[in-house]
């Protein structure tokens, strides 16, 4: 979808209709008249994972994919650390899984190793990284007080900023807009099935182990690089069938 529209159009599109999924959401499940301690949470998942996401474009325009994807893959290492900080206690088991689920998820990205990228990318990717952790931990840290609301609360935030970003751009001319019903219906899929993934995990982060949810939560490069061989005919590396497998082995440790 993303080669038929502007990147941040389709994240602005997409947004909105997870938005108005957990407002349903929200009001079925009477959550609004809660603890608000979630607030802050929200904004800083939202405001760390746009500029994140963003920081991921530019490195992705700039620099190999096969660089930058995987250096993104180890955004996961937020909420572990925080989790092990935090008094998590895995097993041995369940320690190996994780590094081992980490080591495959990184090479089922397909890095490029023996490609020329400049620093730039690379400082582009890491800062990327570093966002994608903290959004993931301010997630997890919301929903102890409220799943539903963080991811209402981060939605909000985000579909404002993206709107504000669209009165600018239309004030300087320009215009884009969906241009059938399938697009759009593309793009309401992307956001639903987005909002859904963060909210499981904010529900499994307030009732889980969060250095072991996280891994879980990290392995979903493996499902995109099935899905494009599967579906869009890519061909893949052979590092990165090893990683699909370490991946796959890493989680059925932790989960044994």
């Amino acid at each position: 979808m993303s080669k038929r529209y502007a990147p941040f159009f389709v994240v602005g599109i997409s947004q909105a209709f997870g938005l108005l999924l957990m407002l349903v959401v929200a009001t079925a499940t009477a959550s609004w008249s809660g603890p608000v301690d979630w607030i802050p949470w929200s904004v800083l998942a939202s405001i760390s994972g746009f500029t994140g996401l963003g920081l991921f474009y530019a490195a992705m325009a700039t620099g190999a994919v096969g660089v930058v994807s995987p250096i993104t893959a180890l955004g996961a290492l937020g909420p572990i650390i925080l989790g092990l900080f935090q008094g998590d206690q895995p097993t041995v088991m369940q320690y190996l899984g994780l590094i081992v689920a980490l080591v495959g998820v990184v090479l089922a990205s397909g890095p490029e190793l023996s490609g020329n990228t400049g620093a730039r990318p690379v400082v582009l990717a890491i800062g990327a990284t570093v966002l994608f952790g903290t959004c993931l931990v301010a997630i997890a840290l919301g929903s102890r007080t409220s799943a539903v609301m963080t991811m209402t609360g981060m939605r909000l935030t985000t579909v404002s900023l993206l709107a504000l970003a669209g009165l600018v751009a239309l004030a300087a001319g320009k215009r884009q807009r969906v241009r059938d019903a399938r697009d759009a219906g593309v793009m309401a899929a992307i956001g639903v099935l987005d909002v859904s993934a963060n909210l499981f995990y904010g529900l499994a982060t307030a009732s889980g182990v969060l250095a072991l949810v996280s891994v879980l939560g990290s392995v979903y490069p493996v499902v995109t690089v099935l899905l494009a061989w599967q579906f869009l005919g890519e061909r893949l590396k052979p590092i990165q069938y090893v990683g699909v497998a370490l991946a796959l082995g890493g989680v059925a440790a932790i989960v044994a």
